[in-house]
């Protein structure tokens, strides 16, 4: 029988002898050992205990894990490393660092991963390569507006070459081919915009979430608490994060809390969210208040920008992304002219310079 923990710290359940925690889609090394570490605690605890960190859909390779693993062994007792494992799915079943787990954990580990995919982690559709290649072209020309190579652009969406040349035959006649074979925008394609607004959602897999306890923390209250647990591969975006690009943005107070996740993988793990308020609880309807919005970002470059002392921020472009979805509409018309200002002031100063 799967019981949750009654143990503070990073347990899912408990089922027997077994401590399990789940990291579904986990890109990255710092939070695979932490979750190792708080379990090697665990099992200090619980010298009768065994402990499965499970990472079912991960991002980072075999080869890095085994790393991980010899890394733990340089500082861990050899009862607790003989207590302790690392899980990843290989096909139907988990296969184990050091060692492959039993029949019946086997069965118990795959009990737990679905139970927990539902509580804490969403299974993300197939990203739509034509969406996510035009947005990364057009934050490039917001941005940055220096010709691009399909080299870089597979780069940075972890799509193959024939993906990306299906994704750019539809924009050709937006996009300005050099003799080098480098590609950029001509100009700001309106049309294309207005389709990426309109299929925000298939973009970005957006997940809204509700205080129902009656008594809701202040939005401030959840700030601060998600600087102090800084989730990995998670950024501020909305109204603060346009703010942040353009300080000038007509609008007083916080509505809501934005949130971008990478996750290039098949999982947006969403497990910060139960550490940030348990009060918080998922809700499906688009036109119900929310006071926490999550946005899946799929590329494999995050562009988050990073920022002292706290959570990174989410690009340009998913801010204004965020503002559509949240309906500030007027919001979002001034923050898009503020990037096409900065985008036509960069323009002439080439020009300039290309002239002397």
């Amino acid at each position: 029988m799967i019981q949750k923990p009654t143990t503070r710290g990073g347990i899912d359940a408990v089922v027997g002898h077994r401590l399990i925690e789940v990291k579904a889609g986990a890109s990255a090394l710092r939070s695979i050992r932490s979750a190792l570490m708080e379990l090697a605690y665990q099992l200090a605890r619980f010298p009768d205990r065994e402990a499965y960190l499970v990472l079912p859909g991960v991002q980072v390779t075999k080869k890095r894990l085994h790393q991980e693993w010899e890394l733990a062994q340089s500082v861990l007792q050899p009862d607790l490393l003989a207590r302790l494992s690392i899980c990843v799915e290989e096909g139907d079943h988990y296969i184990g660092i050091p060692r492959d787990p039993d029949s019946e954990t086997q069965r118990i580990l795959k009990d737990v991963v679905r139970q927990e995919s539902q509580n804490k982690s969403a299974w993300l559709p197939r990203p739509d390569a034509s969406l996510v290649v035009f947005k990364v072209l057009l934050l490039h020309w917001l941005t940055d507006g220096n010709p691009i190579t399909t080299r870089w652009l597979e780069h940075v969406t972890g799509f193959s070459y024939p993906t990306i040349a299906n994704a750019l035959r539809p924009l050709w006649g937006n996009i300005e081919r050099l003799s080098n074979r480098s590609i950029r925008l001509r100009w700001f394609p309106r049309e294309e915009y207005l389709r990426l607004i309109a299929m925000n959602d298939r973009l970005r897999s957006t997940i809204r979430y509700a205080d129902r306890s009656g008594q809701p923390r202040s939005l401030e209250s959840h700030l601060k608490r998600l600087e102090k647990l800084a989730p990995d591969g998670v950024a501020l975006g909305g109204v603060l994060g346009a703010k942040h690009y353009f300080p000038n943005l007509d609008l007083v107070g916080l509505p809501r809390i934005d949130l971008s996740v990478h996750c290039p993988g098949k999982f947006m793990d969403l497990s910060f969210i139960k550490h940030l308020d348990p009060a918080l609880k998922r809700v499906d309807d688009p036109l119900e208040p929310a006071n926490l919005v999550v946005h899946a970002v799929r590329q494999a470059d995050s562009f988050f920008v990073a920022r002292d002392g706290g959570l990174a921020w989410a690009d340009p472009l998913e801010c204004l992304l965020d503002l559509h979805e949240a309906r500030l509409e007027m919001q979002a018309s001034q923050f898009l002219e503020s990037l096409l200002q900065k985008t036509k002031t960069r323009s002439s100063q080439e020009r300039e310079q290309d002239t002397k």
